[in-house]
């Protein structure tokens, strides 16, 4: 079921969001939140119970609001053709990965736990693997591809590949070009260009 968030707690996870990509979980205060939100400290509690609780609360209107993006997304490319459809996929959740790097961690360990957690991811996952096989099916019907990989596993591909880069920074940045503070965007565009080489070669398609 999805959790309603009030106005104000989405205020306020908006500027937690903010500050938490730019400084990271453990260097970001409650005071730092409630002062960048303008609201009084005792409100963290109030509506969250405790720091580590409004992160899971923002994990979950991340992924919702995630979901949503990714229906409109999809209702855009619907028309395009499967290659096309199929790379803009991809690219969709890589990036998504990349961008909210800093929730991974997180993740790891409330999932244990915390069972609202693996349902939302759960509805994502299955939403975009629907689609994926939506994508496959069309494009070995039109002849485009010539294999029909699961769609579970290329779902995994790309997470796999995503998070095992995200989470292994002092492994993965030994070949990655440019300055530390660039990691992940470099990073990104490496493990894209690999993911889309990967997944097109299982599905057995050749560029004209």
């Amino acid at each position: 079921m999805k959790k309603k968030f009030t106005e104000k707690q989405i205020h306020i996870l908006n500027v937690a969001e903010k500050l938490i990509a730019k400084k990271g979980f453990e260097g970001t205060s409650v005071r730092d939140i409630s002062t960048n939100a303008n609201i009084n400290v005792a409100m963290i509690s109030y509506y969250f119970g405790s720091k580590e609780k409004m992160m899971s609360y923002l994990y979950r209107y991340r992924v919702q609001k995630t979901r949503e993006s990714f229906a409109e997304f999809a209702e855009i490319i619907r028309e395009g053709k499967p290659e096309m459809q199929m790379k803009e996929l991809i690219k969709y959740v890589v990036n998504q990965l990349f961008k909210f790097n800093y929730f991974h961690g997180f993740v790891t360990q409330e999932l244990r736990h915390t069972e609202h957690l693996k349902e939302d991811l759960l509805g994502f996952y299955t939403t975009f693997t629907s689609k994926i096989d939506d994508v496959i099916k069309k494009g070995v019907a039109s002849g485009i591809f010539t294999n029909a990989p699961k769609p579970e596993d290329i779902l995994t591909l790309i997470v796999g590949s995503s998070l095992f880069v995200i989470r292994n920074k002092n492994f993965y940045e030994l070949y990655v070009s440019g300055p530390e503070e660039n990691y992940f965007e470099e990073a990104e565009k490496k493990v894209m260009a690999n993911v889309l080489v990967t997944v097109f070669s299982l599905l057995g398609y050749h560029a004209d």
